[in-house]
């Protein structure tokens, strides 16, 4: 039984060698090739990658130029996930208008904050936040101080740090309409 293999993180990469010729190696021998590992293996082998990043399964961990909106969050539970670097969050953070790259005591997290019309608009922000959150499985710290300053802080828990998932969420945070809730900046 052949099976297919979707490996959308190939156009992000200068390969080796075609796109065709590798994925003519996995079918032709899909049965030397059956493991994850192997595929992992070969994908390596075939595709350029950098080996001073930090890696996930030997893949660069942090984005490319690739819209960040358009990414989907990965999970974070591997032991080889490694929070990114304060000059790759520096190169990210230019990605994500609004949001800013704090440092708290060593790790980095990024940070952003809002002025609502009300208490309740505020719980609505949490809400259109939350789904997001849920669809991408990646979940930030919301913080409702006094009755109308929302504060939601980014990093992923997991590794102590910032990893794209961080930046992922970002991204689609800012993209959804907020206008509604929030309050004029002349009655500021």
């Amino acid at each position: 039984m052949i099976r297919m293999l979707r490996i959308p993180f190939l156009s992000l990469y200068t390969p080796k060698v075609s796109s065709a010729s590798l994925f003519g190696d996995l079918l032709v021998n899909h049965e030397r090739y059956s493991s994850s590992i192997r595929v992992t293996e070969i994908l390596k082998d075939h595709v350029g990658v950098s080996s001073n990043r930090n890696s996930l399964c030997g893949f660069r961990t942090f984005c490319t130029g690739q819209d960040l909106s358009t990414k989907k969050c990965v999970p974070c539970a591997s032991e080889d996930l490694r929070p990114m670097t304060e000059e790759a969050a520096n190169e990210l953070i230019r990605q994500v208008a609004g949001w800013n790259l704090v440092n708290e005591s060593g790790m980095l997290k990024l940070n952003r904050s809002w002025r609502v019309k009300s208490f309740t608009k505020g719980l609505e922000l949490f809400t259109r936040v939350a789904v997001v959150a849920e669809a991408e499985g990646h979940h930030p710290d919301l913080h409702l101080v006094g009755w109308n300053n929302v504060t939601i802080e980014i990093w992923t828990h997991a590794v102590g740090g910032l990893t794209e998932n961080d930046f992922i969420l970002a991204a689609k945070i800012s993209e959804l309409n907020l206008q509604s809730l929030l309050r004029r900046k002349a009655s500021d």
